[in-house]
């Protein structure tokens, strides 16, 4: 959890670049969805592999179509199974694993779930979990992160007025 004023938000937009640093991803397009609980990350052929008594999920991070696709397996021996509902309405199980992101130079972990997102238009879709670790989402901007980057700033802090919680 980032460390500030317990009345203040960082300022995203609708859509972000993120790095994934743990799995060596930077400047990943993420679509900010205060609909989605949790956040997901794009891959392909997963499956549960298990060498020894251990057993560890892999999958494959993207795919061939996309600009960063460079064949990177991954390995996680701490992931999870859950039921989720997906934006078309139906349950699926899907793999949970947790993961640090960095926005804004902040390394935070939060949860993703992995799922095919081929035919979506971002391959990381961010959701009310991650960002309850204090954003706030202006859905007319996109990259804020970046654009406070560029004027030299640290963050773009939103001061909420007391008493005047939000919902997130």
């Amino acid at each position: 959890m980032l460390k500030r004023k317990k009345k203040e938000k960082l300022l995203i937009g609708r859509s972000e670049k993120i790095d994934l640093t743990d799995l060596k991803l930077k400047n990943l397009e993420a679509k900010v969805d205060t609909g989605a609980y949790t956040s997901s990350l794009h891959c392909h052929k997963i499956s549960i592999e298990q060498k020894g008594k251990i057993k560890y999920l892999k999958f494959y991070l993207l795919d061939p179509r996309h600009p960063q696709y460079a064949k990177k397996v991954c390995k996680f021996t701490d992931f999870k199974c859950k039921k989720v509902k997906s934006s078309n309405g139906k349950s699926e199980t899907r793999y949970i694993i947790k993961t640090h992101l960095k926005i804004y130079g902040k390394k935070l972990e939060t949860e993703f779930s992995l799922s095919n997102r081929s035919e979506m238009r971002y391959p990381v879709l961010l959701g009310r979990k991650f960002l309850k670790q204090g954003f706030v989402v202006d859905v007319t901007k996109t990259n804020a992160s970046e654009r406070a980057k560029q004027k030299g700033l640290k963050q773009v802090i939103i001061m909420q007025k007391p008493g005047k919680e939000t919902n997130q």
